[in-house]
């Protein structure tokens, strides 16, 4: 677990805390690594957690299938992301959503309780972890927002113009990458994926943008 530490530094969640001291928490917080192969459940709709969770290497999205089988993909984990963390209230139910390795990954359980009471060995930077926990789960109410704001828009022209805008000014760049493919982004916006290459195609003609795969240019 310790090659994970310099990863976990750039987190959130340890942001302001040295490597030592990081190392030093792990059992006081009650780490435990877990590694799941490209496809696995991390966790599944249904289940109980009492666990945050940080992903330490590879990617994992967040995603729900209908009764027919129709999926929605609701955000993606990338590296150094807390996730998990709307769970862990003793009232908060089971989850709602599946959480599945899109590649291969580790990912870092952290018991809540151990989180948000002191330790018996009084670590001085229970406090920092406490406090960036709570910086780290606005951020994550912040990018809910936006995509209700993408998810707010009546036609799929409108949801992709929403979205691009948003990762255009995100990348501060008029060209960059997006981190979907074409199944997955219109799984993201909840559109139908024919609907949306034709209106990708209609956009490009008009002289509103220009793709390569992900990568995309706002003219």
């Amino acid at each position: 677990m310790k090659k994970y530490i310099p990863i976990l530094k750039k987190t959130q969640i340890f942001a302001g805390i040295g490597d030592d001291e990081i190392s030093s928490m792990l059992s006081c917080l009650g780490a435990r690594l877990y590694t799941y192969k490209k496809g696995e459940y991390v966790l599944r709709q249904g289940e109980h957690l009492s666990d945050i969770t940080v992903l330490v290497e590879g990617t994992l999205h967040i995603q729900k299938d209908d009764y027919w089988g129709n999926r929605s993909i609701l955000g993606q984990i990338t590296l150094g992301e807390m996730f998990g963390e709307a769970y862990v209230a003793p009232e908060s139910g089971a989850l709602l959503n599946d959480v599945v390795a899109v590649e291969d990954s580790v990912v870092i359980f952290f018991d809540v309780k151990r989180i948000i009471t002191t330790c018996p060995s009084a670590c001085r930077f229970h406090s920092i972890v406490v406090q960036n926990m709570f910086f780290a789960i606005s951020e994550k109410n912040r990018k809910l927002v936006q995509k209700l704001g993408h998810m707010s828009k009546r036609s799929t022209r409108e949801k992709l113009i929403s979205y691009l805008s948003e990762e255009s000014k995100r990348h501060n760049s008029s060209k960059f990458n997006i981190p979907f493919n074409r199944q997955q982004l219109a799984d993201f916006l909840s559109v139908d994926r024919s609907a949306m290459s034709n209106e990708l195609c209609k956009m490009r003609d008009e002289g509103l943008l220009k793709f390569d795969k992900n990568i995309f240019t706002l003219l």
